[in-house]
């Protein structure tokens, strides 16, 4: 167990290199996993072209949607032991000290470390997890299905929190791929009523299929906005943009109905306008959401548990990543890639 198989970003401009690396060691609070799953993230793709201000530092191995066994444990450690199942996730630690630790708002932590980019990740057939951040996946649930919950699944979930809705209301997830399919789910689960915008008609289908009752799609509507605003009675109460398009973030701001709170969890690299005048006159509330806390990523795998939320993915060997990737930059992927590691 010297040498693993792993995909390491050796460049920003280069294919990820499919090859063997070492097998890290656990240190202090460490836990060695052996990765049997790992979903693919857009945050992924991100982190390997270097598209953000503050960049990860080459060569490193993506993945922060990584599902496996403990195998081996470091010094410290009490949280997990060894044969337990747990997973990794983007938020891979936090200082535990500053005022957002402090405050249950860890994944704000000016000194978080953030899995598969300032840590390697789960690109690889073992990684290493921080034992008291790390998610606990029970027994009995499928480790491929579980994958995307851990970075997809939280995000949703903490997302549509940030909305400020209550049973009965209606919301909007703007954009269904990997996030959104799964917060169409979420939504559904928490006595939301869904409306989903795309410009894919696929993936409204996958949205209906998933429980939304109204879909628009935007590439065939004069005015995606005053169209949802016609639909759900008035206009929706929250909004979730997953969507990594800069025109969608206007675009659901302009369909909340006078009160509502759009929630930002997409990453394009544009910025968008907003409408002062209407967003004062109307009392809307516009925040970015970011990941979940420890807290947040214990429900959401509850509520994966209980039946509530069923992914839709597809399993690809770790050979095929940098198809994978060239995959979801067209658009060509439906719900979430999920590797088989072994």
């Amino acid at each position: 167990m010297s040498t693993m198989k792993a995909a390491v970003v050796r460049s920003f401009t280069d294919d990820l290199d499919v090859t063997e690396i070492e097998v890290p060691t656990p240190g202090p609070y460490e836990a060695l996993v052996r990765v049997e799953y790992s979903g693919v993230c857009h945050t992924d793709l991100h982190a390997a072209h270097g598209d953000w201000p503050v960049k990860p530092t080459p060569p490193f191995v993506p993945g922060h949607e990584g599902a496996g066994t403990v195998v081996a444990i470091g010094d410290r450690v009490t949280r997990v032991a060894e044969g337990d199942r747990v997973g990794n996730a983007w938020l891979w630690s936090a200082c535990g000290e500053c005022e957002y630790c402090e405050t249950g708002w860890e994944t704000l932590c000016p000194n978080q470390r953030n899995g598969g980019y300032a840590v390697d990740g789960s690109f690889g057939q073992y990684m290493l997890v921080d034992s008291r951040y790390c998610p606990i996946i029970p027994d009995g649930v499928s480790m491929a299905a579980v994958a995307p919950i851990l970075c997809a699944g939280v995000t949703v979930y903490k997302g549509l929190k940030r909305t400020d809705t209550k049973p009965g209301d209606w919301v909007l997830v703007s954009g269904v791929g990997g996030l959104g399919h799964i917060a169409v789910q979420y939504a559904i689960a928490m006595g939301r009523r869904v409306a989903a915008v795309d410009v894919d008609e696929s993936k409204l289908a996958l949205a209906r299929k998933h429980g939304a009752e109204v879909t628009v799609n935007a590439s065939m509507s004069d005015d995606p906005a005053a169209e949802l605003q016609g639909l759900t009675g008035g206009g929706v109460h929250g909004a979730l943009v997953t969507a990594v398009n800069g025109h969608a973030f206007p675009q659901a701001v302009g369909a909340l109905r006078r009160g509502g709170t759009v929630s930002l969890v997409g990453l394009p690299p544009e910025s968008f306008p907003l409408d002062i005048f209407t967003t004062v006159l109307f009392g809307l509330t516009v925040r970015g959401s970011i990941v979940g806390t420890r807290k947040d990523m214990a429900e959401a795998i509850d509520f994966f548990v209980r039946g509530k939320i069923d992914p839709t993915y597809t399993v690809r060997p770790l050979d095929d990543i940098n198809a994978i990737f060239a995959e979801m930059q067209a658009g060509r992927i439906d719900g979430r890639v999920v590797m088989d590691m072994s």
